[in-house]
């Protein structure tokens, strides 16, 4: 294992992988969704159907809102997942390779999104 991180030292030092401004990036990012999610928490709140007070179109548009707010907050909780694992990886010295295969990830897709566990050919593989 020892040679193994070792190599990976190396070759991280080869691609010159910004580690540190990569971790402020997902850093900031999951910031922002937490912040994100504690402004828009009311919205998801159960919508109150008191017909006497509210009309027809309004407790519907009500409940589409609330609807589209909660599948905003789930694809929202996948994404701190991702930065999560993520910043793991980092910390364990596992960053910027490829869970599945183990390969390096090109800088390049890293750059894009920061929070991408695996290669190219992996993701072709899989998607």
């Amino acid at each position: 294992m020892h040679n193994n991180a070792t190599h990976r030292t190396k070759l991280r030092t080869m691609i010159k992988l910004d580690i540190d401004a990569l971790r402020q990036r997902l850093l900031t990012e999951r910031d922002e969704l937490t912040h994100d999610a504690e402004v828009t928490a009311e919205e998801r709140d159960v919508v109150v159907l008191d017909q006497t007070s509210v009309g027809r179109l309004s407790r519907m548009d009500a409940l589409q809102n609330q609807a589209m707010q909660v599948e905003t907050e789930r694809r929202r909780e996948v994404e701190l997942k991702r930065i999560d694992a993520a910043l793991k990886r980092i910390d364990e010295d596992e960053y910027g390779y490829c869970v599945s295969c183990g390969e390096e990830i090109q800088p390049k897709r890293l750059d894009m999104d920061p929070a991408n566990p695996v290669c190219i050919d992996c993701a072709h593989k899989t998607g």
